[in-house]
């Protein structure tokens, strides 16, 4: 008996003394291992004779209880050293950030509908909004746009089908739709712009079959020629920072003004650069970059608002071609690669809000 309590004692210390599950694991090879202490201890019962036999294997349970509950603990304590250690060595400052200068950039086409925005706001308009999926009759009938006309065509509209075989819905291909709309729900006078997507089925360097328009619309009982010019000329010099920015207004043709003109501004070709400015007035000094009239009588009667009464002007322009125009873009199409590089280079820091006070 003296012997079987001398082994538990000396187990006991050897399995308190390891500083490591390997070491652990040595212990317990050597009390338990075919070859281990308390293993022969066991194997030499068989030689003992009756009473003496069950006593000592009794004692013998005891120690291997003993030592198997003590090594269980110490494998606990040592796993939970190992863990505290690896989670102080490993440790990651979560509060860092992943990159070393986060940088995020705005899209110059939300940066320039932001400035269209705060010029026009300066003028007293209002933002509007529409669906970008129209029916026919907001989108073409309305506008007096007549069903001949190569704008309703499949190859330059996308169509989409009805539902329940109904008729076919459309993807706007301008923002004028909202126009129709403001009209039906506003009473005059009415002065809004409205920023969007449009559609049409096009795509090369300077096209896409999903672009950005804006357009303006202003009705009231006095509203003349004289307005839009000024608006125009006001909102281009504005916009491009050019105080003596040369305006030209030519006569043109669209459906749902009348009369209608298209609008030139000022620029120079000189060495195969395009810049905006006063660069005199040859032949070759103009840009068109939008189009512009007096709303048309039936545009305004289908809107719901006498003609006889009430009168007014529109004008409407691209924001992915005047963003081009002004940060020097030379290609519409990199406006939706998704390159991080290109947002990088033509980007805009989110922070600087365009205002006429502080500046585009």
């Amino acid at each position: 008996m003296i012997e079987v309590i001398e082994l538990q004692v000396s187990l006991l210390e050897e399995v308190a003394a390891a500083d490591s599950l390997d070491a652990l694991e040595a212990v317990r090879v050597s009390a338990f291992g075919k070859k281990g202490r308390i293993t022969e201890q066991m194997k030499s019962l068989s030689q003992l004779d009756g009473d003496l036999r069950k006593e000592s294997g009794q004692a013998l349970n005891l120690v291997k209880d003993a030592v198997l509950e003590a090594i269980t603990a110490r494998q606990a304590d040592l796993n939970a050293a190992e863990l505290e250690a690896r989670l102080t060595h490993e440790i990651i400052d979560v509060t860092l950030p992943p990159r070393p200068r986060p940088d995020g950039r705005l899209h110059p086409v939300s940066q320039v509908t932001e400035e269209c925005i705060a010029i026009f706001g300066e003028m007293g308009f209002t933002v509007a909004e529409g669906p970008d999926i129209e029916d026919d009759f907001h989108n073409f009938t309305a506008l007096n746009i007549p069903p001949e006309h190569p704008a309703r065509q499949m190859h330059d509209t996308f169509y989409l089908k009805g539902q329940d075989g109904g008729a076919l819905s459309v993807l706007r291909t301008h923002t004028s739709p909202v126009q129709i709309r403001t009209m039906e729900t506003s009473k005059p006078p009415i002065r809004v712009i409205a920023p969007g997507r449009t559609y049409r089925s096009d795509s090369d360097a300077t096209h896409t079959p999903m672009f950005h328009q804006i357009e303006a619309l202003v009705i009231d009982e006095t509203t003349h020629m004289g307005h839009l010019k000024g608006c125009i000329i006001d909102f281009c010099r504005a916009f491009f920072d050019i105080s003596d920015l040369p305006v030209r207004f030519r006569p043109s043709y669209f459906p749902f003004t009348e009369p209608s003109m298209e609008v030139d501004i000022g620029c120079s070709r000189e060495g195969g650069e395009l810049r905006i400015g006063n660069f005199g007035e040859g032949a070759d000094n103009w840009l068109e970059i939008m189009g512009s009239g007096m709303v048309h009588p039936k545009v305004l009667e289908h809107g719901g608002i006498d003609s006889a009464r009430y009168q007014g002007f529109a004008f409407g322009m691209g924001i992915d071609r005047i963003a081009m125009l002004k940060y020097g873009i030379p290609d519409l199409r990199t406006f939706f690669d998704a390159d991080i590089r290109w947002i990088k280079h033509y980007g805009f820091v989110p922070l600087a809000v365009p205002s006429m006070v502080r500046g585009l």
